[in-house]
């Protein structure tokens, strides 16, 4: 999607400084993932909490592209791990990167690449054919998460009831709204 008239990342960086433009569009990529993490809205009987990440991982992987998507979420990751409060409700240390909601946070990275990925051949174009990568992207991320959750509760079917069932009308409602951001994702990045 391209507009005429010029987009902020091209009046700061003009093709010539693509590598700067990259480089800064994969830092905000993770500080607006960070900045989602921190509406949590935690659940007593489950150690996952309702966040909006998988929002943002859900845009970034779109407006972003495979590679500088999936190097935005590496960057969040290590941002965290290093001891920024990036996690949901502002947790941080590389504990949450093995703690129960590690496989979920790993699966980000593959998730925002998926979805870029599937972005780049056109499947984002439309708010309906957004949808598919969104879909696709989070099952990856519910496969990451569940898997994990699975090892650390000691049983499939505990994952599934608090790492599953819990979040699917929430994240059916951010696929939602990620694919009606999308159109002004896209006009910030002009691909």
């Amino acid at each position: 999607m391209t507009t005429l008239a010029p987009t902020i990342s091209l009046r700061l960086f003009p093709r010539s400084a693509s590598w700067l433009r990259d480089l800064t569009l994969i830092i905000l990529g993770s500080l607006f993932v960070a900045a989602l993490a921190q509406v949590e809205i935690p659940l007593p009987f489950t150690p996952v909490p309702i966040t909006g990440q998988t929002f943002g991982v859900l845009l970034v992987g779109a407006a972003l592209g495979s590679k500088r998507g999936a190097a935005s979420l590496t960057l969040y990751l290590a941002e965290g791990a290093l001891g920024l409060p990036f996690f949901a409700g502002g947790a941080h240390g590389l504990s949450v990167l093995t703690g129960a909601t590690a496989g979920y946070l790993l699966g980000f990275i593959g998730a925002a690449y998926v979805i870029g990925r599937l972005a780049e051949k056109g499947l984002e174009r439309s708010v309906s054919t957004s949808f598919i990568p969104f879909l696709v992207g989070t099952v990856l991320i519910y496969a990451c998460g569940v898997t994990w959750l699975a090892v650390m509760l000691g049983s499939w079917s505990k994952a599934v009831t608090f790492g599953l069932i819990p979040f699917l009308i929430g994240d059916i409602i951010k696929l939602l709204a990620a694919s009606l951001a999308l159109p002004a994702a896209w006009k910030l990045v002009n691909k």
